[in-house]
């Protein structure tokens, strides 16, 4: 049966839109080659038809030219033909982009709004207006607590103004005989450092001034009774 009626052939898929377009640019730069070979042409019979004087010969010329310039046209009319096809293929792969764009926007929605639906399901207006009225009065027993934390112990409450008044006159009191002549507290004033010589009855150091020669040591004995050094005496 195969070797009589044959094999049924797989039918080829049809061409994409980019293809088509891909294949008519191709037609149409062909088209401009051609248009172009076409001008050069024309120009060079232009030149020959300014250099030949009227007659015979420049009749000639133009025929030609006249037959170059109808091809021209014709391939023009080729060119628009074909840039008019790749236009309205470009507006149909426009169009199509479109609707995949569409279809996936679609898509997208709805998935997001299935998502939205479960999620609405596991939250309910109501408990969280139950959840903020509880977490408000919770609030309010906190800072009852806070405040009742606060308070202070046996502190009296029927001191009045004149009260007030004479303690701080008494404490303004005190703070005056504290304060010396110079204006300063005795608690702001620095310590005085203890006169160790004085407590412990010590000789002062010598002087080093120079005793005249003619002079003795007056002083024989110093204050702890023992006999004094001989200074020596330094002359001029």
């Amino acid at each position: 049966m195969k070797k009589i009626f044959g094999v049924k052939k797989d039918k080829e898929p049809p061409p994409s839109i980019n293809d088509a377009t891909d294949r008519i640019s191709k037609r149409g730069e062909t088209v401009d080659e051609k248009i172009k070979k076409l001008d050069a042409e024309l120009s060079r019979y232009k030149e020959q038809i300014k250099k030949t004087r009227p007659g015979p010969a420049q009749e000639a010329i133009k025929a030609r030219a006249m037959r170059v310039l109808k091809q021209k046209r014709m391939y023009e009319g080729q060119r628009d033909m074909l840039y008019n096809q790749t236009f309205n293929l470009d507006q149909v792969a426009f169009a199509a982009e479109g609707i995949k764009d569409a279809q996936q926007t679609m898509s997208a929605l709805k998935s997001a709004n299935q998502e939205l639906k479960g999620m609405m399901k596991t939250v309910k207006i109501q408990e969280i207006d139950n959840l903020q009225d509880e977490m408000m009065d919770l609030m309010d027993v906190s800072n009852e607590i806070q405040e009742t934390l606060g308070r202070s112990y046996n502190v009296p409450d029927d001191i009045d103004e004149e009260d007030l008044m004479g303690e701080l006159d008494a404490l303004e009191a005190d703070m005056g005989m504290e304060t010396e002549a110079d204006g300063v507290p005795s608690y702001l004033q620095p310590d005085k450092e203890p006169d160790l010589d004085a407590e412990l009855n010590l000789p002062s150091a010598p002087s080093g001034q120079a005793v005249p020669a003619g002079r003795s040591n007056a002083q024989a004995h110093d204050e702890l009774g023992l006999p004094a050094v001989p200074r020596a005496s330094i002359r001029g």
